[in-house]
């Protein structure tokens, strides 16, 4: 009598395989993506990414000089005002 190897598992070894084999394709679709080596499944580096949060008063002034949304001297005064 030919089993296939699935009577060990009580006649339901079909669902051992399908899960394992699901196994396998999710792995395969993480390593492509890139979700194992950092924790996300989306491949992103969320590490030094601050996305304006937690920024001083100081560096959100720079930001906006540099961005030239104020001038030299907007950007003195209000910095004399934050020191």
């Amino acid at each position: 009598m030919m089993n296939y190897g699935f009577m060990p598992y009580g006649g339901f070894g079909w669902i051992f395989v399908l899960i394992f084999g699901c196994l396998i394709v999710w792995a395969i679709i993480a390593l492509v993506r890139g979700g194992f080596g950092n924790g996300h499944m989306c491949g992103h580096d969320h590490g030094d990414d601050k996305h304006g949060k937690d920024k001083s008063p100081l560096e959100i002034l720079k930001e906006r000089y540099v961005k030239g949304d104020i001038n030299k001297k907007e950007f003195e005064e209000k910095k004399k005002d934050l020191v």
